[in-house]
Order: structure tokens, then C-alpha cells, then sequence
């Protein structure tokens, strides 16, 4: 069947905007980092017609991605709450231009709030909700807007919600993203620092039966059922990815809990172990030692653990279903194994004070993971911290736009009583300064830089951008 020439954009934004479909958290990192625009690229596998546009991994301008669009009938940007302003701004640019290509909007931000999304963005013809693979297909296929399930469009000056799409249940039904990667992507683009450069990530599954309060994908478009590709079809993914990506180093299974449906990991990473891939993914800190050996056996190189707090009431107040203990002794386990762990914490979290900032330092130092991140709560629209934090009145400022900095990076804008929202955010650079000026991390810094000329390089780049965030004076917050 012929289909409209469907341009898929990750749109330009902030330099070093991390905002692409597979991001946690939408921002600029304090080390450049870029994630796949998976999400864009599941849906432009389905549209034969189609080409994907990374803009920010790119260096994409926004008049070169205007040029560029010239011919395409049909453009789907990803957004995302913090982005949205100019991620609308991108669209009326391209309707500006372009009056006769049909404009849609997708990601997290506009499947909780489309109504509001059309009306902020009134170049943007229809929002996709949920998931929009299959949506998006049928759109490039022709069919009217009024018949297509799971979207949100205009009609006539007001605004009509299509009936929702039912989740995708049989995930192989998917076509795999490699091949748009391939054509369309730079992997040599993409780095993050605690995984092997170049890299490459994909999803094996959607959903997470974790309840995490904050987390945003599983509130808002994957759901909390983990609907997965089969085993079989992973590992022919997983071959094709080795032939198509010979240069990759590594591969990263971006699925939120990669381990939560854990016979079924243990399936694939003995297939994996077969390949000789070498291979990491996200995981909760629960898996069993015998889990984590045979894991490591097969190719695991690294685990991406979010440790959130090192305060248990905390952990109680944001559902995060795992214990403290059975935390410190996953820790310990991975160690014996040589499995590295690259562990996430957030500050300002429901319950946080001064003390428990300082309990969360010291579980970080206790725990002497290989590498961290450090973010502060955000409470995206759909979540229910963000239910929360607004019947609570813990919201310092409200707006959308409040969660970034003028300069793309990470503001707060949770606040309470006893510890104020610029208190939490001057927290974030105190606790990687803490984390990191220790003996321990230096020498592991060092001693991978002496074994390895090209990470000595990148290293030593990624260091100095580090201080350069860590020592830099805070930017007045956005308004």
C-alpha cells in the first residue's frame, strides 16, 4: 500500500538536549549523552515511505531540518514537557513553510494532556496518545482522522478524542528499528558515559510492573504489563544488530526493568552468550546471585540500577518495591561477579529533608558503585507524583518549562517546608562532588584510562566537561 512520505523528527532544541523517545529524563546531561530516538524509530520501521531526523545527536539546525522536510507530506515530532514550547515552535516553523503537510505530535507529554497540547500548539493538526505505532501507520496510510484510533485532532476549531487504541500485545508483530537505524542514524552520535562507545539500544519489551511513583514511561505510554518480544525473536535482532553495527561495541537493552520477567532474561542472555555480545540493561536491585553469575557468564557487562534514596521511608513513599538491604547485598553480588553497576539516585523525592539528602550520600559512598547519576524529582503530568505534588502544594513553580535551566540542564521545582526547591538543586552538584573526590573513584578513573588509549581520550573530554557543570555558576531558573 503507498503511504505519505512521513518525516519522523526529533527536533532541535537546546544544545546537547538529550529529548529523544528513549529518555528518562529530557535533558541536557552534565557530559554530552544522547539516547536512540527509539520510539520514533519502532514507529517509522512501519512507514516504508519514511525517514527519521535526530536533530539534536545530528547537530541539526532548525533551518537545515526545514530544508530538509521539503516533499514530506506528513511530520511526527516527538516532544516532551519540558521541550514543548519549542518543540511547538519547530512545528509552526515547518506549517509556516509547509502549509500543506499534515503535522502530528507524539510522546509522553502529549498522551496525558492532548487537548491542551493542540491547543498550545496550533500548527499541530492531531496528537497521537499512548502508543502510536500502529496509529501513525495508519495516518500515513490515508485513513481520515475520524477513523483512526488513538488520537486526539482537530475538527471545525475544537478539539475531538478518537476512542483509545488497544496496548500492542503481541510484541513480535513489530518490525525491528535496525533498519532505520542503519539508514537514518549515526551511531558514532550516541554516547553515554558509562556504556561502551559507539553503542547501541534497543527495546525487547514494553512496560514495567514496578509502580515507582515518579517514573514516567509506565504512567503515561508503556503501562504497567510487560509485554515482550519473544526470546527467539531478540536473538535474531540481536544477530542482525552484529552484522548491521560491527563497530558497536556494546548493547543496551533500554527496556524499563530488562530483569523483571527474569526466566526470560536468563532465555536470552544464554542465547546472548552464544552471539558473543556483550551486552547491559536496565535492572531494580533484586536480582538473585545466581541470576546476576549466569548473566555474566553470557556477555552482562553492566547493570543501570535505580537506587532512588538511601532512605527506606522514602523508598516506602514512592512504591519503589525494594528494600535497602536487598540492595546493599545485589550491590555486593555484582561485585563478586565483576558485573559494573551504573546507579541512579533522586533527590527531592516526597519525604526528602536535609537529613535524608545526607543518608542518600552516604548510601551512594557506602555502596561505591562504579559509576552515578544524580537527578532531581521531576513530576511530569501523568505521573503520580505529579498528582502529588500539585493537591500538596509542593509545586515552586508549575510551569512546564520550569524543569530545565535556560541552559538545558535539570532544575528543581519541587519544594517543601524544611528544604526549599534551590536548596535541592545546589544538593544535586554536592552529592556528585561527594560521590566522586573519593579515593576509589579516581583510581578506577585512572587505572581504565592507563589500559586503554581511546578511553583515555574520551575520558579525559568527558572529565573536563563534568567540572566545567560542576564548578559553572547556576543559571537563573527558566520563567
Amino acid at each position: 500500500m503507498d503511504t505519505l512520505r512521513t518525516l519522523f523528527l526529533n527536533p532541535p532544541s537546546v544544545e546537547g538536549f538529550d529529548g529523544g523517545a528513549g529518555s528518562r529524563y529530557q535533558a541536557r546531561r552534565e557530559v554530552r549523552s544522547f539516547w536512540y530516538p527509539t520510539w520514533l524509530a519502532q514507529a517509522a520501521a512501519l512507514v516504508p515511505n519514511g525517514k527519521l531526523i535526530d536533530a539534536p545527536a545530528d547537530g541539526i539546525a532548525l533551518s537545515e531540518v526545514v530544508l530538509m522536510a521539503k516533499g514530506f507530506d506528513l511530520c511526527i515530532l516527538h516532544t516532551s514537557t519540558p521541550s514543548f514550547a519549542g518543540d511547538a515552535a519547530v512545528a509552526a516553523r515547518l506549517k509556516e513553510e509547509y502549509p500543506r503537510m499534515k503535522i502530528g505530535l507524539v510522546g509522553a507529554h502529549v498522551a496525558v494532556l492532548p487537548e491542551e497540547s493542540l491547543r498550545a500548539a496550533p500548527s499541530a493538526d492531531f496528537v497521537a496518545r499512548e502508543e502510536f505505532d500502529f496509529t501513525l501507520r495508519e495516518i500515513a496510510q490515508g485513513l481520515p482522522l475520524p477513523e483512526v484510533e488513538g488520537i486526539s485532532y482537530r475538527e471545525n476549531g475544537s478539539v475531538r478524542h478518537n476512542r483509545d487504541r488497544t496496548p500492542i500485545s503481541d510484541m513480535d508483530a513489530l518490525p525491528d528499528v535496525l533498519d532505520v537505524y542503519k539508514r537514518d542514524l549515526t551511531v558514532e552520535n550516541y554516547a553515554i558515559g558509562y556504556l561502551l562507545h559507539p553503542y547501541v539500544s534497543l527495546y525487547t519489551g514494553r512496560g514495567c510492573p514496578a509502580r515507582c511513583t515518579f517514573c514516567l514511561w509506565p504512567q503515561t505510554v508503556g503501562g504497567h504489563v510487560y509485554r515482550t518480544r519473544s526470546p527467539r525473536k531478540v536473538l535474531e535482532d540481536m544477530a542482525k544488530a552484529g552484522s548491521l553495527f560491527p563497530q558497536a561495541k556494546e548493547f543496551f537493552f533500554d527496556d524499563d526493568t530488562f530483569t523483571a520477567d527474569l526466566p526470560r532474561a536468563l532465555e536470552i542472555a544464554k542465547g546472548l552468550g552464544k552471539l558473543g555480545v556483550t551486552w547491559s540493561c536496565n535492572s531494580r536491585a533484586n536480582v538473585p546471585a545466581e541470576a546476576i553469575r549466569a548473566f555474566k557468564d553470557n556477555g552482562l557487562r553492566l547493570f543501570l540500577v535505580g537506587y532512588e534514596s538511601g532512605d527506606q521511608k522514602i523508598l516506602n513513599n514512592i512504591k519503589k518495591g525494594v528494600r535497602l538491604d536487598i540492595a546493599r547485598r545485589f550491590t555486593r553480588d555484582c561485585r563478586e561477579a565483576g558485573v559494573k553497576i551504573h546507579g541512579t539516585f533522586i533527590l527531592g523525592l516526597p519525604g526528602e529533608t536535609r537529613h535524608t539528602v545526607e543518608e542518600t550520600i552516604r548510601f551512594a559512598c557506602e555502596l561505591d558503585v562504579d559509576t552515578i547519576q544524580v537527578s532531581l524529582a521531576a513530576p511530569y503530568p501523568g505521573t503520580e507524583l505529579h498528582r502529588q505534588a500539585s493537591h500538596n502544594g509542593w509545586l515552586a513553580r508549575p510551569e512546564p518549562g520550569a524543569l530545565l535551566r535556560p541552559d538545558g540542564t535539570q532544575d528543581s521545582t519541587l519544594g517543601y517546608p524544611d528544604l526549599p526547591a534551590p536548596e535541592i538543586a545546589r544538593a544535586l552538584k554536592h552529592m556528585y562532588a561527594r560521590f566522586y573526590f573519593r579515593p576509589r573513584p579516581m583510581a578506577r578513573m585512572l587505572a581504565a584510562m592507563a589500559r586503554d588509549p581511546a578511553q583515555r581520550l574520551r575520558r579525559m573530554r568527558e572529565g573536563a566537561e563534568f567540572l566545567r557543570f560542576l564548578f559553572a555558576r547556576p543559571e537563573a531558573a527558566a520563567v
